[in-house]
């Protein structure tokens, strides 16, 4: 006698004679704003994405930026003014300082270059860090490291190496005018100083520029004295000019810390992609013995079966 559950599922399975039994799997559980079908919300996008931005190589180029900047810009206004103190005030004919007009007007043509070869640096630096970023928290999937790329992270940390004690310089030498008008400047505040003192005349103190080797001795005057001293000093361009250098030599110092703190990123990252280079060949020699044993089960299946 057949029942009248046996006759219901008789009907069905002659209703869908293609169906299967059903199998329930586990939904995963349903966290912040992530969907049941598996799509992030924006918070997770978002926080994936702040995930793998490379902090410290942004600071530090913010920081190569702010300083390649403040050195071009105000290393070359300060140049020009100069120039214009000394055509004004210590030498007053054209050829006594053609030579130094020459060499100013190529510091300058250099001082382009150098800008425009660090915004280029500093952005190709800031994308390494971006790719070593991603690849050592792996959000782009499976990351795999090549030959290739260990050696361009190496050359970069050379090369930064290289620019690291190359700046070292600069920033020495962009402290020499600092110290030239400084004394220019202490010099003056002598002078205001003896100025409520009559016993000592002024006029005795003075700046000779030529000691300083960038105009020739038989520049004429040279050297100026007392008030007219002072007077320079009280000029927009030698104000202006003393300050700049000061904020150049601070940029030329911010350079020198940056690129400091990219030799240091790109030492880690590197560090990061030869260990990934290790544990990529031990991965491979894994799966590789892996795939070796499952191929002895199967020919050892295979031969037990043909025994039976």
């Amino acid at each position: 006698v057949i029942t009248r559950p046996e006759m219901e599922i008789g009907r069905y399975h002659w209703m869908y004679r293609s169906s299967r039994p059903h199998r329930y799997h586990h939904v995963p559980a349903v966290r912040g704003n992530i969907s049941p079908l598996g799509i992030q919300g924006c918070f997770e996008c978002c926080i994936k994405c702040l995930g793998g931005v490379p902090y410290a190589s942004l600071v530090a180029t913010i920081l190569c930026f702010s300083g390649v900047a403040l050195f071009c810009g105000c290393g070359h206004v300060a140049l020009t003014g100069t120039v214009s103190i000394l055509e004004q005030h210590f030498s007053t004919t054209a050829s006594d300082h053609a030579l130094l007009s020459e060499v100013i007007q190529l510091m300058q043509y250099v001082i382009y270059g150098i800008a425009s070869f660090f915004f280029l640096y500093g952005i190709i630096l800031l994308a390494e860090g971006f790719y070593t970023t991603s690849a050592v928290k792996e959000l782009h999937g499976e990351f795999k490291t090549t030959a290739c790329g260990r050696c361009i992270s190496g050359m970069f940390v050379f090369l930064t190496y290289v620019l690291g004690v190359a700046w070292l310089g600069v920033f020495g030498f962009s402290a020499v005018p600092v110290f030239m008008f400084y004394n220019i400047w202490s010099t003056c505040e002598v002078i205001k100083s003896l100025q409520t003192n009559v016993t000592v005349p002024g006029d005795q103190i003075c700046v000779d520029i030529r000691q300083y080797g960038i105009i020739p001795w038989n520049a004429v005057p040279g050297k100026a004295c007392g008030p007219i001293l002072e007077n320079i000093c009280n000029t927009n361009e030698f104000y202006m000019s003393y300050h700049l250098f000061i904020v150049a030599c601070a940029g030329a110092g911010a350079t020198v810390i940056a690129l400091i703190h990219f030799l240091m990123i790109l030492s880690s990252n590197w560090a990061y992609l030869k260990d990934a280079s290790k544990m990529q060949a031990y991965q491979d020699i894994k799966a590789k013995e892996e795939q070796e044993l499952q191929d002895i089960q199967s020919r050892s299946k295979e031969q037990l079966n043909s025994y039976t």
